[in-house]
């Protein structure tokens, strides 16, 4: 599969296309973005997904249909390069967290889409602890 991603700050990337004798095939960033989002959220130690920006020094969780938005794709050499942005749990090894996170993330997104992820990029904008009221 060829990666047609273009970066742009405002401009959404265009989609991962595969063209075969058969047809073609195209992946919009936004489903590679819910398949990254999703596979964060179900590691261990991380709380939820956070927004990409911070607002007031706050992070702000994410609710479940809204995963997406805290996933960030780029087209790098030799891949995609994938920004994560979550909250986790307080009390977790934050380096094994992220690590893990990592690893679930490139799996779940090369296994969907058969698109090489050259980067995992883990942004950690939160701890949640007991006396969280965000």
């Amino acid at each position: 599969m060829t990666l047609n991603l273009t970066a742009g700050a405002r401009n959404p990337p265009a989609a991962l296309r595969s063209v075969r004798v058969a047809g073609r095939i195209e992946v919009f960033p936004a489903v590679v973005a819910a398949i990254a989002g999703h596979a964060a959220a179900g590691c261990y130690g991380v709380r939820g997904m956070a927004d990409r920006g911070l607002r007031d020094g706050v992070a702000t969780l994410l609710r479940r249909e809204n995963l997406h938005r805290g996933v960030e794709l780029r087209q790098v050499d030799g891949g995609l390069a994938v920004d994560v942005y979550v909250i986790v749990q307080y009390g977790v090894r934050i380096t094994e967290v992220a690590h893990n996170l990592q690893m679930a993330v490139r799996f779940d997104a090369e296994r969907a889409t058969g698109a090489r992820v050259a980067q995992v990029n883990v942004y950690v904008q939160g701890v949640y602890g007991d006396s969280w009221e965000g």
